[in-house]
């Protein structure tokens, strides 16, 4: 077990570890001073979901001395499209299951957990990597773990603040994206689609402006995520969108670049 619980053994160091199918990134955190300090990204391809995990993540836990450190907090930030959001009134512990069976193929074996996102009466309904969970109770002991979707939206909500006008904004990763559209602090709608090509991912943006009658020469549309200005994505979004921008991380003061913090988003918000 790498965590401190002692107070004269505490390191004031944090450590997040966001993992998915094609890899982990990590971010660690001085915080004190509440500052990333060291940021990681490690491809590991497509991952098949039987692959023993210890083979996968053995290599980047041996190459990197930062994962084996001592850290107060660590938490493992779980990305994939197995989540939704439900409404607070309408959410039930006992069933968590059930609200994800719309979206999602569900089995009896699956284990579900949820996001409580207390400021906005909703929750995120989820199913974890359990064995990617095993795996890190192995190397840590005990952790926190959450879905990367539930930083996500409770950080564009909190941007949203005091903003009265519809506002779509889109995250993008390396086979699928997510749309979030908000007003004055209300999640209107959130999904995720997986893409293949440009041409997929501005079908998503304009079928989903349509279904909410967002005008694509009115309407504002924010990207974040692995995406940068003159890339394909960009660019066709550009193209039929008429205003397009990334997403301003210039808040996001730290050392690293602005391409950098668009990308990792939600781990440097973990």
């Amino acid at each position: 077990m790498y965590q401190n619980t002692s107070v004269t053994d505490k390191t004031y160091r944090k450590l997040a570890i966001q993992v998915s199918l094609n890899g982990l990134s990590f971010v660690t955190f001085d915080t004190i001073l509440n500052k990333p300090l060291v940021l990681k990204n490690i491809s590991m391809g497509k991952v098949n979901v039987t692959s023993k995990i210890e083979d996968l993540f053995g290599e980047a836990f041996q190459m990197n001395p930062e994962l084996k450190a001592g850290y107060d907090d660590i938490v493992i930030v779980h990305s994939n499209n197995l989540s939704t959001f439900v409404p607070t009134a309408l959410f039930d512990e006992e069933y968590l299951g059930s609200y994800l069976q719309f979206n999602t193929k569900v089995f009896e074996t699956d284990f579900f957990a949820f996001d409580e996102l207390a400021n906005y009466e909703m929750n995120n309904v989820y199913i974890p990597y359990v064995n990617m969970n095993n795996y890190f109770i192995d190397q840590f002991g005990t952790f926190d773990y959450k879905h990367a979707n539930s930083i996500l939206v409770q950080k564009l909500l909190e941007v949203s603040r005091n903003n009265e006008e519809r506002k779509m904004f889109v995250h993008v990763s390396d086979s699928h994206f997510e749309i979030v559209i908000l007003q004055n602090q209300k999640l209107q709608l959130f999904n995720t689609f997986d893409y293949k090509t440009p041409e997929d991912f501005i079908y998503y943006i304009l079928f989903t402006a349509e279904q909410l009658h967002l005008n694509p020469e009115h309407f504002k549309l924010e990207l974040l995520g692995k995406i940068t200005e003159g890339d394909a994505l960009y660019d066709i979004a550009y193209k039929y969108v008429r205003n397009v921008s990334l997403f301003e991380v210039s808040s996001m003061q730290n050392q690293f670049t602005e391409t950098e913090n668009r990308e990792h988003f939600i781990l440097l918000h973990s």
